[in-house]
């Protein structure tokens, strides 16, 4: 119970604010957290892999890629598929879009929570993210829960997270 509630308390600080792993394009960072039936996801992704850039958008084309990333991000139940026959409903997205404020770096964190009416049959999360942004070639994952801890490199041939 303990080890839940802190990585719960580590997932409510967002990933900008952790000590992080270098930044490097096209990977990104997975944490998710199972407890009592509710999925906590933080995902940290560098702006490039998502938009191909780095940057304030320099013309329309940039700046349509910037929405078409938002949406795709806002959209967290074609996102992350639960398996299905935990029964879960999404219940809340955070997403936070840099702001060009400067510096070389810049990623976007998003945090989704999913609630599961029979937590009991949930065995993993398939994302389709390698599908929405062809720049991103892995997410390092980390996931905690029920049955234990455990880390996992996702990828285009293997965009499932299980335990």
């Amino acid at each position: 119970m303990r080890k839940t509630l802190l990585l719960i308390a580590l997932l409510a600080i967002p990933p900008a604010a952790r000590s992080a792993p270098a930044h490097v394009h096209g990977a990104g960072h997975l944490d998710v957290a199972i407890d009592k039936g509710q999925i906590t996801i933080a995902l940290e992704l560098p702006l490039d892999a998502a938009v191909g850039f780095e940057r304030a958008p320099k013309n329309d084309k940039e700046k349509a890629a910037l929405v078409a990333a938002d949406k795709a991000l806002k959209d967290a139940a074609a996102l992350f598929m639960p398996t299905p026959a935990a029964n879960c409903t999404l219940q809340s997205v955070k997403l936070d879009m840099p702001q060009f404020a400067g510096g070389e770096h810049a990623d976007i964190d998003a945090s989704y929570v999913f609630r599961c009416a029979a937590a009991a049959e949930l065995k993993g999360i398939e994302t389709t993210i390698f599908k929405q942004f062809k720049r991103l070639y892995r997410l390092e994952t980390q996931r905690s829960g029920p049955n234990g801890q455990g880390a996992a490199r996702l990828t285009p041939k293997h965009p499932v997270v299980s335990w």
